[in-house]
């Protein structure tokens, strides 16, 4: 026998004894098994991740496919409620298979609790923000106060202003928006003390128009009341009003200038492309007749969100231009 054979040989049995002794038994019995909860719980997180996203996809394609301009109310909520429920699956599937571990290595459980205990309450203490970020963000979900798509107006402890932007993501813990410049804020849920929903079920777009005192309101009101008429059909504003423009009238008087209203039930989320066009309108109605408004004036527009449910309004003068 060669040299070669012999080395052969006393590898093999290297290797023989190598699985016989106690690392190869602990290996076959408990490491395999080990490897496989793990392996197995990482595809089950990309499978529910992949099944979540193919859920909102469907549930975008399916808006996109429609002849609607904003998404319903319904879709919104499908989406919020499919992103927290892949979020709470992943964590109860960690959760599996960290027991299964446990078990595989024989760790006793009743041998944690008091150190369980322990740990629990030190973090009690450091983990309220985080339960009080997931309560708020189960209330957000389950009542409904906005959903994916939604542009909201944030107002956060310690902020020293309001967040605007579209919603993008919604879970548990944090909600995700997107500004109008492209930037993106993740707002903690539990630090949200009011939010304002500009494009929940309708919206209202509101253009304050200056004028002289000197000029005749009875010829301004007369022309504004076209500029609502035309409104209707206008081919820009047509599918965006769910009625007419109302002229609300004269709201205020001030040394030289007199302000009127007008108003405009929308889409939601629709409101500023609506008071945009309306501005434009009124500013063309009011040089054709010869009426300028005031130095420095002009129309200004103004929003009023509101929840045709709930039959409630609410202002806002920062809105995104």
């Amino acid at each position: 026998m060669t040299t070669s054979t012999f080395l052969a040989a006393g590898l093999a049995e290297q290797w023989s004894d190598f699985w016989q002794g106690e690392y190869g038994v602990w290996i076959i019995a408990r490491g395999v098994r080990i490897t496989l909860w793990v392996i197995g719980g990482l595809l089950g997180a990309r499978f529910i991740t992949w099944a979540a996203r193919r859920i909102t996809r469907r549930i975008d394609a399916e808006y996109q496919q429609t002849d609607q301009l904003v998404r319903t109310e319904s879709a919104k909520h499908q989406q919020a409620v499919a992103s927290v429920v892949s979020w709470v699956s992943i964590a109860l599937l960690f959760v599996v298979v960290a027991i299964e571990i446990s078990d595989v290595l024989s760790i006793p459980i009743s041998s944690l609790a008091a150190p369980a205990a322990v740990l629990g309450a030190a973090l009690g203490f450091g983990a309220q923000n985080l339960v009080k970020d997931m309560l708020a963000g189960f209330f957000i979900i389950t009542e409904r106060q906005y959903g994916f798509g939604d542009l909201v107006q944030l107002s956060m402890i310690g902020a020293p202003k309001e967040s605007i932007g579209t919603v993008e993501e919604v879970t548990l813990r944090v909600t995700k928006l997107r500004t109008v410049e492209g930037e993106m804020y993740t707002v903690p849920n539990g630090n949200i003390v009011r939010s304002l929903n500009m494009s929940k079920d309708w919206a209202r777009a509101v253009v304050d128009v200056p004028v002289p005192t000197s000029a005749d309101l009875t010829r301004v009101n007369d022309l504004l009341h076209g500029v609502c008429s035309d409104a209707v059909h206008d081919d820009s504003l047509r599918n965006l009003l769910l009625d007419q423009p109302a002229l609300m009238g004269v709201e205020s008087i001030e040394v030289d200038t007199v302000n009127l209203r007008i108003v405009a039930r929308t889409l939601p989320g629709k409101q500023f492309d609506v008071g945009r066009r309306l501005r434009v309108m009124v500013i063309a109605a009011l040089g054709q007749a010869g009426i300028s408004t005031p130095a420095g004036g002009g129309p200004v527009l103004g929003t009023i969100s509101a929840s045709g449910t709930a039959g409630g309004t609410a202002h806002s003068q920062d809105a995104p231009r």
